[in-house]
């Protein structure tokens, strides 16, 4: 798999997965356009991506390809809180 390949099916794996999952009455379809990559890797014949969308929902997708099996992976996480720590202290 090529990185463009891997990256296009990474977003349309997230349109697909939002489409099928979003409210009918949100009104909001997506496409390729609304969605991007935040981050990816390649480490041996193994791609991993972190994607986001123009949607302000909380929500991003990591997607995993294992080049072995030759399966993709998609894991849908929730955003739920950013906070800022500065150096030296903890958080509470």
């Amino acid at each position: 798999m090529e990185q463009r390949d891997f990256m296009t099916r990474a977003k349309q794996l997230v349109v697909d997965y939002f489409n099928s999952h979003v409210d009918a009455t949100d009104g909001k379809k997506l496409t390729m356009e609304d969605v991007f990559i935040v981050w990816f890797s390649k480490t041996l014949q193994n791609w991993k991506a972190l994607v986001s969308t123009t949607v302000s929902d909380g929500m991003y997708y990591e997607i995993t390809h294992n080049g072995d099996k030759k399966e993709t992976y998609l894991d849908v996480y929730k955003k739920w809180e950013n906070q800022c720590i500065a150096d030296g202290n903890t958080a509470h």
